[in-house]
C-alpha cells in the first residue's frame, strides 16, 4: 500500500466538504500526513473573485485550524480559474501523493452547467484518486 504523505483535497466550499473532511482527517492521522485543503475559485468578474476568495479563505481556515487542533499539519491553497485545470495544475506543479475530493457539491442544476470535475479528473490525473460520495442535506461543519 502506498504512503501519503501530501494529500490534495479538493474543496468547493459546500455542505459536502464536511464529510471529506472528516475521511480525510481520519487517514492523515493514520499515516502522519500533510493535507492542502485546494479552492478554486471560478469567477467571472474581479468583484465576484475578491468577495468568493474571502468567503473561502474564512472557511479553509476554520478547516485548518480544527485540522490543528486534531493534531494534522493542513495548508491552505487557493487558485484561480476552471477547477478541473486548476486542480491539475496545482498537481503538476507539487508534490502530492493523493487528491480526495467530493463526488459532487451542486445541486442538479449546478452539477449540468458547470460538468463532473471529478469525471473530467479520473481521466487526466496522474496520482490516486479518492472519491468521497457525500451525504446531501447534511448541515456545514461549525
Amino acid at each position: 500500500m502506498p504512503v501519503y504523505r501530501n494529500i490534495l483535497v479538493a474543496i468547493d466550499c459546500s455542505p459536502v466538504d464536511n464529510d471529506v473532511i472528516e475521511q480525510v482527517s481520519t487517514l492523515a492521522l493514520q499515516v502522519g500526513a500533510t493535507v492542502h485543503l485546494l479552492h478554486v475559485i471560478h469567477s467571472h468578474t474581479l468583484d465576484q473573485d475578491r468577495t468568493l476568495r474571502a468567503d473561502a479563505v474564512i472557511l479553509l481556515d476554520d478547516y485548518r485550524q480544527k485540522m490543528h487542533a486534531e493534531g494534522i499539519d493542513s495548508r491552505i491553497v487557493i487558485r484561480s480559474g476552471e477547477p478541473d485545470r486548476e486542480i491539475l495544475k496545482e498537481i503538476e506543479e507539487n508534490s502530492y501523493d493523493l487528491l480526495a475530493m467530493a463526488t459532487h457539491g451542486h445541486n442538479l442544476l449546478g452539477r449540468i452547467l458547470f460538468g463532473s470535475v471529478s469525471r473530467s479528473l479520473r481521466q487526466k490525473i496522474t496520482i490516486p484518486l479518492l472519491l468521497i460520495k457525500a451525504e446531501q442535506n447534511k448541515p456545514a461543519r461549525s
